[in-house]
């Protein structure tokens, strides 16, 4: 049974989460999901997950005021035609960690492969976005949208990183397309927006990569992490470039305050473990150390 006769057999998704957790079971559009993490007391709780196929969520028992969610396909990666689309709120004082088991891998094919998250985040919450890297096949073509509105007094964390490809196959810069685009806006300003094309077909994109194997960018905002924020600023621009170095950051202040990395890297277990030590100040945030099995 292939990846594709396989999704047609399952209309279902997979979760498991708290006994408190209500599941919206309404048919939707194939590739829809949605979720709505609830301050309970001291806890945050799943009030809405959904999800029709090929999206799927995992949903952990949570990590102290945290609720985790795992975003997922069937079948492991994204194949062409494929349109996930998330739908996340999370709501006044609640706190969501939002990852990903494995790298989300794009698969060859003629036909794009799209994924967007449209999230509003409120007063006093907290949303973590922190996925493994996206990993595009030799001929994909792969398109994703992230549109996050915040409260004044809301607090984001995002991660989002690429990677050349399938190195142990050969693979490097050679996926057909390759899109990203960012709108962040807190209140009625737009604290970030950005967009980014690599076509290989019409572009040197790897003479233009040089050395560099892994893409990533980093948007710390937000009155809970707004000391983190000032501090990475700080450091990394205190921190000289060493000159071919396998690792280059740069930062830059956004115009709520908040921190805005950009990081470029030769190794994607490098990347992930200064990811690690950079955002180490998460942890505690979210109540557990989220990369500690994988980096």
């Amino acid at each position: 049974m292939n990846i594709v006769q396989a999704r047609e057999n399952w209309r279902t998704y997979q979760l498991e989460s708290r006994a408190d957790v209500t599941t919206i079971s309404a048919p939707d559009a194939a590739g829809s999901a949605f979720l709505t993490f609830t301050r309970s007391g001291a806890d945050t709780v799943l009030t809405r997950a959904f999800a029709t196929s090929p999206a799927k969520l995992i949903a952990s028992k949570g990590r102290g005021s945290t609720c985790w969610v795992y975003a997922a396909t069937f079948g492991g990666g994204l194949v062409g035609g494929d349109d996930i689309r998330l739908s996340t709120d999370v709501t006044a004082g609640a706190r969501a960690l939002l990852t990903t088991q494995a790298s989300t891998k794009v698969y060859r094919s003629e036909r794009r492969s799209r994924q967007g998250l449209t999230a509003t985040v409120g007063a006093n919450a907290l949303l973590a976005v922190v996925p493994d890297p996206i990993v595009c096949f030799a001929k994909a073509d792969f398109a994703q949208r992230q549109r996050y509105d915040l409260h004044p007094a809301a607090s984001l964390v995002m991660v989002d990183w690429m990677t050349s490809g399938r190195h142990a196959a050969g693979e490097r810069w050679v996926f057909s397309r390759y899109e990203s685009r960012f709108d962040i806006r807190r209140g009625l300003q737009r604290v970030f927006f950005d967009g980014l094309v690599l076509e290989p077909n019409t572009d040197a994109v790897a003479a233009r990569m040089g050395r560099f194997d892994v893409y990533a960018t980093v948007i710390v905002s937000g009155p809970l992490v707004a000391a983190a924020a000032a501090e990475l600023v700080s450091e990394v621009s205190h921190s000289p470039v060493a000159r071919g170095a396998d690792l280059v950051i740069a930062a830059a202040t956004l115009p709520d305050g908040g921190a805005l990395l950009r990081m470029a890297g030769t190794s994607v277990e490098e990347m992930g473990g200064t990811l690690r030590r950079r955002l180490g100040f998460l942890s505690p945030l979210v109540g557990d150390d989220l990369w500690s099995r994988k980096w």
